[in-house]
């Protein structure tokens, strides 16, 4: 009987717009059931690196290095990859450009839209290009608080493609993390990728704690700061 690990694959650190610096989410993670995370930064993957430099002196928690790409179309998770894949161009190049790599192209919240501008575009999925464009997987579950009906949005459409279902928190505090989870034969990043590859992914979530969701409004409240100085 092969065991079934669990992986988080879409997380954040001070790289990025985050609260936890790379070695304390390595560190609450290792605490937490998960066997694999992926470190998925806004438009770098520095984050990646130093937390899978400091978590291989460890045994039980493996990461995955990846980024959250900030296409012209939408927000597109890379995994599996080695160098940074450059923002601002269109869906299509960002993933031809993962692929390049050896990389997995992940279609990640897929029908949040919003008008809020950043610097490098909207924030917002890549809509329906996650049924057009040569994605390895779709996100189906997303524990952003509020992201249910788009959850659910998404899930619809990966039932019609039969692509690799995954979960991913979208952690920025170290209360999410986990709280959107992919489930997958084996406990490695390289039995996780054979799960993505042949679509036997299975994802999860688990309800936030109250303090948890204040925790969460706090960073939204500072994230918004971010934003309007980036």
């Amino acid at each position: 009987m092969v065991l079934r690990g669990r992986a988080d694959l879409h997380l954040h650190t001070t790289a990025s717009d985050g609260w936890p610096a790379p070695h304390q989410l390595v560190d609450y993670a290792r605490a937490t059931r998960l066997d694999v995370i992926a470190v998925t930064d806004h438009d770098t993957i520095e984050g990646a690196l130093r937390a899978a430099d400091y978590a291989a002196g460890f045994s039980k928690l493996h990461v995955v290095i990846g980024e959250e790409v900030s296409s012209r179309d939408g927000h597109i998770v890379a995994l599996y990859v080695e160098r940074r894949i450059r923002p601002g161009m269109s869906a299509a190049a960002t993933v031809h450009a993962i692929h390049e790599q050896g990389g997995l192209a992940v279609a990640v919240h897929p029908f949040w839209r919003t008008q809020r501008r950043i610097r490098n575009g909207r924030v917002h999925g890549v809509g329906w290009l996650a049924a057009e464009l040569d994605f390895d997987a779709v996100e189906v579950e997303n524990a952003t608080p509020g992201f249910y009906v788009f959850n659910q949005l998404a899930r619809r459409l990966n039932m019609g493609l039969g692509s690799a279902e995954l979960g991913g928190s979208d952690a920025h505090i170290l209360d999410a993390v986990g709280r959107a989870f992919t489930m997958f034969p084996g406990k490695t990043p390289k039995a996780l990728r054979t799960a993505i590859e042949s679509a036997t992914t299975v994802a999860g979530r688990t309800r936030y704690r109250a303090l948890g969701l204040m925790r969460y409004a706090a960073w939204g409240l500072n994230h918004e700061r971010y934003v309007a100085v980036v």
